[in-house]
C-alpha cells in the first residue's frame, strides 16, 4: 500500500511539474508572439466557421458529407449575403438553423440514408488550419456545426464569415488590417502559428481539466 501511495504521489508530482513547465512555456511564448497573438485573438472573434463531420470514414459517408456541405453552402450563400459583421452572421446562423437542418436532411434522404442530422451553433476548438490560399490560427471559434450520424469520421471546415467559402456573397475580408495581414501572408507566419497552437492546446487542456 505504501508503495502505491509513493507511485501516486510521484505521478501527481510529475503531472504538476509538467503543468508548471507548460505554463512557464506558454507565458514565454505568449510574450514572444506579442501583437501576432493579439491579432489572432481578434481574428477568431471576427470569424464564423462551418464544420461538417461525417458519420464515419467510409467512402460512402465521406461522399455524403461533401454533398451535405455543398447544400449547406448553397443555403448560406443567400442567407449570409451583405452581412456587416460576425455578430450579424452568428445571429443569422442561429435564426436559420432550421433552414440548414432541412437542407442537410434533404440531401441525406435523397441519398437513401437514415443517418441522423444535427445542426447547431457552438464555440469549439480548431487546430491550425491551412487552406489553399490562407491559414487560420488554432483556438476557439464560433461555428455552425453539422453532425451526421455518429459524427465519428473525418470532418470538413471552412469560413462562413468573412465569406471565404462564399465567393459571391460578400467581400471576404476582415475588418482590421492586422487580421487581413495574417490571412494574406500566412506562409510568413508558420513558426508563429505552431507556437501559438502549442499555447492554445495547453489552454484547451486546462479548460477541459
Amino acid at each position: 500500500m505504501f508503495l502505491c501511495v509513493l507511485k501516486e504521489n510521484k505521478s501527481n508530482w510529475v503531472a504538476h511539474a509538467a503543468l508548471a513547465a507548460g505554463l512557464v512555456l506558454a507565458i514565454a511564448v505568449s510574450g514572444w508572439l506579442g501583437p501576432f497573438s493579439a491579432a489572432c485573438t481578434s481574428l477568431r472573434q471576427d470569424t464564423l466557421r462551418l464544420h461538417v463531420q461525417a458519420n464515419s470514414n467510409s467512402e460512402e459517408d465521406q461522399a455524403l458529407k461533401l454533398m451535405v456541405r455543398d447544400e449547406v453552402l448553397k443555403t448560406a450563400q443567400t442567407l449570409f449575403a451583405g452581412l456587416p459583421d460576425q455578430q450579424a452572421a452568428l445571429k443569422t446562423a442561429k435564426t436559420h438553423l432550421d433552414d440548414f437542418q432541412q437542407a442537410a436532411e434533404r440531401v441525406v434522404h435523397e441519398q437513401g440514408s437514415d443517418q441522423a442530422v444535427r445542426v447547431h451553433v457552438t464555440n469549439m476548438y480548431f487546430p491550425t488550419t491551412a487552406y489553399e490560399d490562407f491559414t487560420l490560427p488554432a483556438g476557439r471559434y464560433d461555428a455552425l456545426r453539422v453532425e451526421l450520424g455518429a459524427h465519428a469520421g473525418r470532418n470538413w471546415f471552412c469560413v462562413l464569415y468573412p465569406a471565404l467559402c462564399l465567393s459571391a456573397a460578400q467581400p471576404a475580408e476582415y475588418p482590421q488590417a492586422a487580421q487581413q495581414e495574417i490571412l494574406e501572408n500566412s506562409q510568413g507566419y508558420e513558426v508563429r502559428f505552431a507556437a501559438l497552437e502549442a499555447v492554445e492546446r495547453l489552454e484547451e487542456w486546462l479548460h477541459e481539466n
